[in-house]
């Protein structure tokens, strides 16, 4: 009997906690959905005002000297960007409040004016910064929170990329590589659903795409090829790591002063679109990677995009490199795929995946973003590329604070800060 009550205890506390989490997953998604939603329509608008009025480029040094002081007065001017909700998951990092309001406007001001960035480095620093202001009024403990700010990550990545498994799993993988927290799958899975439907509802525009050769049945050859293709783009996720650090590392060096920085930056942007005679390295630059998903790309598309997103976000601007990460791979997809006689279409949805995972070292939320963007086609492709492409691209990371538990190479726990070299 004593045992009998024991398990109905047990079974007692294990309904309450689910019910607990999929309460909070609801409220996060619904909250944080709802602000990125707003958010995706804000960037909505300042693409069309930029396209619209292309003089918006030259008011790029302004926008870049009203970022810097808005993070002077809030007291951000130390902050760490996504590294700091990284942070906040594995210790007891706070996010202040005001990291939503400040990446909400920076962001869209970077792109009204031209910035070559992307969206979901707001979206997980609003995610997380919403979801601890919530938990905050809730009072709940600090293992929580950790819980409430991955909920918030997964939320708003998931109402501007409309991919609402690869939220979910982000969120688990990219703080410790090798070790999932499980505990948080329940409440990020409703969190990020819920946020999904919410987009949906009320219209919210997502990158969708269809390749028909990703339909194709495995063979050896083409498995080689992919290989090789993978391995590729996983050079080129060093180099864009290697290059967003070093860049940051020369404007601390050479430029100390941050409004300095900020308009050095601008400047070089705004002269490298006049020397170039186009405008597709702006912004997120979502054409381009349609075209390449087409199978048209420029060679030399993915470099240009690594050193527009370079000197942009490393002299203070605010958005992200994940969507840049996804033009970079698609463009190179595209171009590698024509050189090792594969589909260029076909190379450009497997160098996106592949590049995704390069560098964020999320291989099951880079294969789920793949299959999520192209319609759920595909899937032995997509995890052939992000599995050569995981080992290939070493310890490098967009993500300072990120960790790796256990080496790529060996069943050996490390416990390793990665990075950069």
């Amino acid at each position: 009997m004593d045992l009998l009550k024991d398990k109905c205890s047990t079974a007692k506390n294990y309904m309450l906690v689910f019910l607990k989490w999929i309460l909070a997953g609801l409220l996060i998604g619904a909250a944080v959905g709802l602000w990125g939603i707003g958010f995706a329509y804000g960037m909505s608008f300042v693409n069309e005002l930029r396209e619209t009025y292309s003089w918006l480029l030259f008011c790029l040094p302004v926008a870049g000297l009203i970022i810097v002081w808005l993070y002077h007065v809030a007291g951000e001017q130390k902050n760490k960007g996504t590294n700091l909700i990284l942070l906040a998951v594995r210790s007891e990092e706070n996010i202040p409040f005001r990291v939503a309001p400040l990446m909400f406007v920076s962001t869209l001001l970077t792109h009204l004016c031209g910035g070559s960035a992307g969206r979901e480095g707001a979206a997980l620093q609003m995610g997380g910064s919403l979801a601890q202001q919530l938990g905050r009024c809730l009072k709940v403990d600090e293992r929580t929170m950790k819980i409430f700010t991955m909920c918030g990550m997964s939320a708003c990545f998931s109402a501007l990329f409309g991919t609402p498994a690869a939220a979910t799993i982000f969120s688990l993988e990219v703080v410790n590589v090798g070790i999932m927290q499980y505990s948080a799958l329940v409440p990020c899975a409703v969190a990020a659903l819920t946020a999904d439907v919410a987009a949906r509802y009320f219209k919210v525009g997502h990158m969708q795409f269809v390749c028909e050769e990703l339909m194709s049945s495995v063979d050896l050859l083409t498995a080689g090829k992919v290989c090789l293709l993978a391995a590729a783009a996983a050079a080129v996720s060093i180099l864009f790591c290697e290059t967003l650090h070093k860049t940051g590392a020369l404007y601390k060096r050479w430029i100390k002063n941050p409004y300095l920085r900020a308009a050095v930056g601008a400047l070089l942007i705004i002269a490298l679109t006049l020397v170039l005679g186009t405008r597709d390295y702006l912004s997120v630059g979502e054409h381009v990677i349609e075209e390449a998903v087409g199978g048209h790309a420029r060679p030399e598309a993915f470099l240009l995009k690594i050193i527009f997103t370079a000197i942009t976000l490393e002299a203070g601007f605010k958005g992200g490199e994940i969507v840049p990460s996804l033009f970079i791979g698609s463009t190179f997809g595209c171009v590698a795929a024509g050189i090792l006689g594969l589909n260029p279409a076909f190379g450009a949805a497997l160098g996106m995946a592949a590049l995704f995972c390069g560098v964020t070292n999320c291989p099951i939320a880079s294969v789920l973003m793949g299959l999520e963007l192209f319609g759920g086609a595909g899937i032995e492709w997509f995890l052939l590329a992000v599995a050569v492409s995981y080992v290939v691209s070493g310890y490098f990371s967009l993500y300072s604070s990120q960790k790796i538990m256990y080496a790529k190479e060996n069943p050996e726990y490390i416990d390793k800060k990665m990075g950069h070299a």
